[in-house]
């Protein structure tokens, strides 16, 4: 669940929730394998912008900070492109939660490589 919190962090990186943003949302919930309740209590945490202050840092594990980092990537490319606020807002979030900084660019480059081919393929649809 903090995961899933702290990407709605993420999500209003740019300083809008967007559909796009709600479905891939609901997506994780479900891949995450949240509960009705839990999902329920995050979409209505997602209604309110939330920022970097928001993410429970405390409750992530080693793990699940690379777990966000990769998808907290994958969830600035929804729109089909990754704004400069959304870059800005993955090395600060990498800062935040305390991964070194030539891990963290390995993530976000691999994940940046992964969106790509990701949109690619969705283009092609």
């Amino acid at each position: 669940m903090a995961i899933l919190r702290s990407l709605v962090s993420v999500a209003w990186a740019d300083g809008t929730f967007e559909e796009r943003e709600t479905k891939m949302l609901d997506a994780l919930l479900e891949s995450f394998g949240a509960s009705a309740d839990e999902a329920r209590e995050v979409r209505e945490y997602a209604a309110t912008k939330r920022g970097l202050d928001d993410i429970p840092i405390t409750d992530l594990s080693a793990d699940d900070r690379r777990t966000l980092l990769n998808h907290a990537v994958l969830l600035s490319w929804v729109d089909g492109s990754q704004h400069d606020d959304e870059k800005a807002f993955l090395g600060q979030l990498s800062d935040k939660l305390r991964i070194p900084a030539d891990e963290a660019s390995a993530i976000i480059a691999a994940a940046n490589a992964r969106s790509q081919r990701l949109i690619g393929l969705l283009a092609a649809e």
